[in-house]
């Protein structure tokens, strides 16, 4: 994971400190071993860069290092480089104007130390803030048996990030989804980091999960040995594992395949398939297989990890009503609305729905911002939980 960004972090490590030295503590400090001193937090970020970059597999068995190296770059390195930002427009702006003062100072300070406080508090208690969102639904092709069918959706879970002293928030989740009294839990991928040792802490917890009609769940991005480092028996035995745990939690783990839910004489199907990515995230979807033995207009819902399959694969090769996934986790930031998953992915949070003729019923793709993450940091985009309630337009 750092390894992917080390050049970026050394430069703006560099770069801060150059700019600070000669703008401000060359002017103020005589001394050569106090400016040396104003250096060390900047040295400790270094050899943390390089320790963890040294890292194979995307993040380490042990992430509080990960965790706590992330939170000093949150709150030393990124304010001081709005900070030098700032100065340096400021100083920029001065010159050309003419000025004696260099605004660009105070206003850098005043942005350095909000971010400061919005990387607290995403840190402690963004990440903590679970919402329960309802979402109701009609549709002309629902059978009338299953008007009021209520669907629990999550996804992320990322249960790596949950040591001991985080735990109880997962106990506040599993919780919060029991108390909705649902017919169906849908879970929608990366249940995991990297290994799936990291579900032996919390899997008691997972196991109380229950509905009517069980918990289905789709394997994501994470779920899969493309962050692990290893041979490839390793990582073919890691899949292996990580569904044959979800398995033993009492879910049903679909892969390319379906279920049919009964209620009398009428029905619905559910259809879950691998991980349909886009590069460099795994692309082992078989619609043709999960369709298999689906009749034409059977009220379908879709369980996919990675929205993008949607409008790639979903909208023109399946029947599907409804679609649910996760993956973007709302960039687990969002400033004023703008949230940066909407670079990548035109679909990146919430619901969208699409029909192809004005006259025609809309079909719907729900993208939940999740419950984890690889970093335990949330701020403006809350972990969530979502209640999706299904009514029949046949009444």
């Amino acid at each position: 994971m750092i390894a992917r960004i080390l050049i970026p972090i050394l430069l703006a490590v560099l770069l801060t400190d150059l700019y600070i030295d000669r703008r401000f503590t060359r002017r103020r400090c005589s001394s050569r071993w106090k400016r040396c001193l104003w250096l060390l937090p900047s040295v400790a970020i270094y050899i943390l860069s390089f320790l963890l970059a040294s890292e194979k597999s995307f993040v380490p068995a042990d992430v509080l290092y990960i965790h706590l190296y992330l939170l000093l770059l949150g709150v030393y390195l990124l304010p001081r480089l709005l900070f030098v930002v700032c100065s340096a427009v400021g100083w920029g702006i001065r010159v050309m104007a003419g000025k004696k003062d260099n605004w660009g100072n105070l206003v850098g300070f005043a942005v350095a130390v909000t971010c400061v406080v919005m990387v607290v508090y995403g840190a402690t208690i963004g990440w903590r803030n679970l919402q329960v969102k309802h979402v109701h639904l009609t549709f002309s092709q629902l059978p009338p048996a299953f008007d009021g069918y209520r669907i629990v959706h999550f996804s992320d879970f990322h249960a790596g990030t949950f040591a001991a002293p985080l735990r109880d928030f997962v106990e506040e989740a599993v919780d919060s989804m029991l108390a909705q009294q649902a017919d169906l839990i849908c879970f929608t991928g990366d249940i995991q980091n990297v290994r799936p040792e990291e579900l032996r802490p919390v899997a008691y917890l997972l196991s109380a999960l229950s509905a009517k009609d069980g918990v289905c769940s789709v394997m994501g991005n994470h779920d899969y040995s493309m962050y692990l480092h290893a041979d490839s028996a390793t990582r073919a035995a890691s899949e292996q594992a990580t569904a044959k745990a979800e398995e033993a939690m009492g879910w049903h783990v679909l892969r390319n395949s379906h279920r049919v839910i009964h209620r009398g004489n009428d029905s619905i199907f559910v259809v879950g398939t691998e991980n349909d990515g886009q590069p460099p995230f795994p692309s082992k979807a078989n619609w043709q297989q999960a369709l298999a033995g689906v009749p034409q207009g059977a009220f379908t819902l879709v369980l996919q990890h990675d929205p993008s399959a949607w409008r790639r694969n979903v909208l023109p090769h399946t029947q599907a009503a409804l679609t649910l996934s996760g993956h973007t986790h709302g960039g687990q930031f969002g400033l004023f609305g703008w949230r940066p998953t909407q670079w990548r992915y035109p679909d990146d949070l919430g619901l969208y729905s699409h029909s192809e003729k004005a006259a025609e019923e809309p079909r719907y793709l729900y993208i939940t911002a999740g419950l984890g993450g690889v970093v335990p940091f949330r701020l403006g985009v809350n972990p969530e939980i979502t209640v999706i309630t299904l009514h029949s337009a046949k009444q």
